[in-house]
């Protein structure tokens, strides 16, 4: 994997990630819009998201509500004129 390469496609809105170099000979959907594609060996040599943009700011958003409900109460939103909260370690 030392030799991954990532590239965008703008105007598909199209992220690729090339894994490996080889000629694909199947593709599975591992979610909605994201595709694993596949040699004839069945090793993974490309990782294909259409609607790129959609999806990353989708998963952030998701990702990012899921680590604010998971937050000590201590991290609840505070008034400007109150101390910061502490998290004890």
């Amino acid at each position: 994997m030392n030799n991954a390469q990532m590239n965008y496609f703008q105007e598909e809105d199209i992220l690729y990630l090339a894994i490996s170099e080889g000629q694909e000979t199947g593709s599975v959907e591992l979610y909605p819009n994201v595709f694993v594609e596949l040699n004839d060996k069945g090793e993974l040599i490309g990782i294909e998201i259409l609607e790129a943009s959609k999806f990353i700011r989708d998963y952030i958003l998701e990702t990012a509500q899921v680590k604010l409900l998971s937050l000590p109460v201590a991290m609840v939103p505070f008034r400007a004129s109150e101390k910061v909260p502490q998290i004890a370690k």
